[in-house]
């Protein structure tokens, strides 16, 4: 049963601090109709009350017919919990309150978190240094709110507020010469494509960001930006449509984020249910993580909420929240489409789109589903399209999605990041689990956590076995066929460093911050270079160094020649049995060929004409 089932508030106050969960079927607007309950006017009442007393409680609910709210009149309105210890736990899927883990039956408009309480309520905003806390339990009575009613106080930054923002070039940065400039880009190894490109920022500060979301930007650790986001952020707050290639770990999700951000404090909600910015993703794990990103993004900025929409969760307590004023939408393409079909969500107030990871996403596994979505978009929208790798025939696809586009290619294009030291070594397959093991009695090798990254699901819970049972380390396996509830779990205690070993499928292999990971292993190389290379980046996040093993065979012979061809220029070292591969040897014969003839596919004009009817006629000889 998601969420509650009653309202005790109006939807309108605009200085509150916590949100009933509410289903919209049973919501009664129309206070003035001589059927209401007594039990309904003292709700009311009460209302009022802490409405005038300035307290943070806030309802954000649909009003329906009052036939459909209250057919019997006949139930009674359940009080908002004070204490957590009258909260009961959660059942699996429903929301789960951030201080105590109990049933997160409200949220906090403070913050946009789950509550269970107003205890919860008052130790979450101590917590988040928004207030004392004290002032949610300080409820007056409905007689005292006759005597002192007190005038509502405005929202500080809210959209209104914000809504002058665009963005201007810092004096410092149009100060720069244009060789200082480009000199800058050349050192960062930022390359540029389009027209008009805006010049990067050296800091946050030259964003000229409201005071609350640089404190934000501060308070999560986003101190300098990376290369990425000194140029991606100015380009994005000017509104242009942007594709972007970055190194894994480069920072791209606050580079997109952050004009994401300051579009929807721009607008005033359009009401329920019409978010103004979505975020689409492959994986749950990368959308919970950007929603989290996000979240810390727009700490204590009022009316900013965002909305998980992904699969493997249930929709209930997803439909209900898209009954709050919505800014943002953070999606999986599949879960998106069947809420869709619902009519429970509209797409046509969407002022930016971002598709991350978006190799992944235009291909055949996602494309139709992506291209359905965005028949649901108008087309007078910002576009800003993400990833690590884009190869030459998705990036012909993903132009189509965007207008006069800037292009944004961060360090080598499509190439491993250059924190990571790449190891491949040469093992046979029934020799792959013994130097598995030696590569984890190894100390000099050996930090964990250890991601080790395998093809199948039923691989993963063999090699789990396997590894617990001859090393001793705590040891776990996750794929596509376990919970939602437990990847998070999982995901959670590899953050934490619950787990030595992790054995995954390509689950983890793409946009998620692992942090801690500095030893990744690929027990079976990935079907594909972009995979690779979105795979070793696991291990050298946000600028640390990190080691990259992989195990290579015959077995990956189709693609020998795609591995000399990025890791060579690496300075890694490749096994010698790749070398004189004759496979190898085969593939690099094929491409001279194919190379020999698109250069001999040359315009014919008067000068070379002769030349080319001497050369036909040698071959046909």
């Amino acid at each position: 049963m998601p969420r509650a089932l009653k309202v005790k508030r109006p939807a309108q106050g605009p200085d509150h601090g916590l949100n009933k969960k509410t289903k919209a079927d049973q919501v009664d607007c129309d206070q003035s109709k001589p059927q209401a309950s007594s039990q309904k006017e003292e709700s009311c009442e009460d209302t009022e009350t802490r409405n005038d007393t300035g307290e943070h409680l806030t309802e954000s609910a649909t009003c329906e017919s009052e036939a459909q709210s209250f057919s019997d009149n006949a139930e009674e309105e359940e009080p908002v919990k004070s204490f957590k210890k009258s909260q009961r736990w959660p059942e699996p899927g429903e929301p789960v309150c951030v201080m105590c883990g109990r049933y997160g039956e409200y949220i906090c408009d403070a913050t946009d978190n789950d509550v269970c309480s107003l205890e919860c309520k008052a130790s979450h905003l101590l917590q988040m240094g928004i207030t004392t806390g004290d002032d949610v339990f300080n409820v007056k009575d409905k007689n005292d709110d006759k005597k002192t009613s007190q005038p509502h106080r405005p929202a500080v930054n809210t959209a209104a507020n914000e809504s002058a923002y665009s963005y201007r070039e810092d004096p410092f940065i149009s100060g720069l010469t244009d060789e200082q400039v480009e000199r800058i880009r050349l050192e960062l190894g930022i390359k540029t494509e389009g027209k008009d490109v805006r010049r990067p920022i050296i800091d946050f500060e030259h964003c000229g960001f409201p005071s609350l979301l640089s404190g934000n930007l501060k308070n999560a650790g986003y101190e300098a930006p990376t290369p990425v986001q000194m140029q991606m952020v100015p380009v994005g707050l000017t509104g242009r449509d942007v594709i972007a290639s970055a190194d894994t770990g480069s920072g791209k999700t606050i580079a997109f984020l952050l004009p994401v951000v300051m579009r929807a404090l721009e607008e005033a909600g359009h009401g329920v249910c019409s978010p103004l910015a979505l975020i689409l993703t492959p994986t749950r794990e990368l959308a919970i993580q950007i929603e989290r990103q996000a979240k810390e993004l727009v700490v204590k900025i009022p009316n900013m909420r965002t909305a998980l929409l992904v699969g493997g969760m249930p929709l209930p307590p997803q439909l209900h929240r898209l009954k709050s004023s919505i800014k943002i939408v953070i999606a999986t393409p599949g879960r998106l489409n069947e809420i869709l079909k619902q009519k429970a969500l509209q797409l046509d107030k969407v002022k930016i789109l971002v598709v991350d990871e978006v190799d992944t996403m235009l291909k055949m596994g996602f494309q139709h589903q992506v291209l359905e979505v965005l028949e649901h978009v108008t087309e007078e929208h910002q576009t800003l399209l993400a990833s690590a790798t884009i190869p030459a025939g998705t990036e012909e696809l993903a132009a189509r999605l965007v207008h006069d586009p800037v292009r944004i290619a961060i360090g080598e294009k499509n190439q491993p990041c250059a924190n990571i030291r790449q190891i491949l070594l040469w093992v046979e397959e029934p020799s792959k689990k013994k130097k598995l093991f030696e590569i984890l009695n190894d100390n000099k090798l050996f930090q964990p956590p250890v991601v080790v990254f395998v093809d199948c699901k039923l691989g993963a819970d063999l090699l789990c076995e396997a590894v617990a049972k001859v090393t001793g380390l705590t040891t776990i396996a996750i794929h596509s066929d376990k919970t939602q509830r437990e990847r998070n779990r999982i995901l959670k205690g590899l953050l934490d460093g619950d787990f030595e070993v992790v054995v995954s499928t390509g689950v983890l292999g793409r946009g998620l911050d692992l942090v801690n990971v500095r030893l990744v292993v690929n027990f079976d190389m990935p079907n594909t270079m972009d995979e690779y290379v979105h795979q070793v980046g696991r291990a050298g996040r946000l600028g640390h160094r990190g080691t990259a093993i992989t195990f290579l065979n015959n077995n990956n012979k189709r693609l020998f020649l795609e591995v000399v061809k990025r890791v060579k220029p690496t300075g890694s070292i490749l096994p010698p049995q790749l070398l004189n591969s004759p496979y190898l040897y085969e593939q690099q014969k094929r491409e001279s060929q194919k190379t020999k003839m698109r250069s001999d596919d040359t315009l014919v004009t008067k000068n070379n004409l002769l030349d080319i009817i001497k050369r036909h006629d040698r071959r046909k000889k």
